[in-house]
């Protein structure tokens, strides 16, 4: 497999941070070929052709290709043959299909690692809760992860004030008070609920969670959120726009128009 993990060396002593950077940045690729670049996916995965697998690469990029040759092959292999099923089944469904399985790829490359470089039981539990923090491949791609986002978000949020952002500044900014960025945890919350808003603030462009003090922005269709360096739009930008549609829903709507 050409580009689809580390290079082969000896043991290193590594950290769970490492591979957790590894695991996350496939994640992305895997996400982007599932989302953003289905359609390049959906065409390049020809049932015509030989046994193909979906790889996640470390520098956040995805390709098809056939397996590693090598016996046993220097990492655990993605589920063989997703192409086949392809125009056997609902779009949607292979997409999903291929998810769960990309998910269950990510999972077994991560604790490859671990036992590789000899993470102990805590270290073992420090990867997995880095891991379990995020959504799954399966969940961006269902849309499960929107459905749980919304429901953590108090329905007191409404879209003028999605943001949680002080008066002082909704007042300055009356134009769209949904250009801050996504709400972060009240100081008062207890614990574990300041962990699950903080985690359901996940871009839609680059399906992260970092940054949080960045500007971020919402989408009025879809309502999802996004990094405004990930889309193009400046604070300053932001102020003088009514409504704000992200470029999925951007390319949806011309769709729509072009076909009526």
């Amino acid at each position: 497999m050409d580009g689809g993990g580390f290079v082969a060396q000896p043991p290193v002593a590594r950290t769970p941070e490492e591979v957790f950077r590894d695991y996350r940045a496939r994640r992305a690729g895997l996400i982007r070929a599932l989302t953003t670049d289905v359609q390049k996916f959906y065409t390049t995965c020809d049932p015509e052709k030989e046994n193909l697998c979906l790889y996640g690469l470390p520098n956040e990029t995805w390709e098809v290709n056939l397996p590693a040759e090598e016996v046993p092959p220097e990492l655990p292999e993605p589920a063989l043959g997703i192409n086949f099923a392809r125009d056997g089944m609902n779009e949607k469904d292979w997409l999903s299909l291929v998810a769960v399985h990309s998910d269950a790829w990510l999972l077994s490359i991560a604790f490859y690692f671990g036992a590789r470089f000899g993470f102990d039981k805590e270290s073992r539990r420090r990867l997995f809760s880095m891991i379990n923090n995020l959504p799954t491949i399966y969940e961006i791609v269902t849309g499960t992860a929107k459905k749980e986002s919304k429901e953590k978000t108090p329905k007191s949020n409404s879209k003028s004030n999605k943001s949680g952002s002080k008066p002082s500044r909704q007042s300055e900014s009356n134009s769209r008070g949904s250009k801050m960025r996504p709400p972060k945890d009240e100081e008062e919350s207890e614990g574990e609920d300041q962990q699950e808003d903080h985690e359901s603030a996940t871009c839609g462009a680059c399906f992260q969670n970092h940054g949080q003090d960045m500007f971020w922005i919402c989408c009025d269709l879809c309502e999802k959120w996004y990094h405004g360096s990930c889309v193009k739009i400046t604070p300053a930008k932001a102020e003088h726009m009514k409504q704000y549609k992200c470029p999925s829903c951007s390319t949806s709507s011309k769709r729509a128009k072009s076909s009526a």
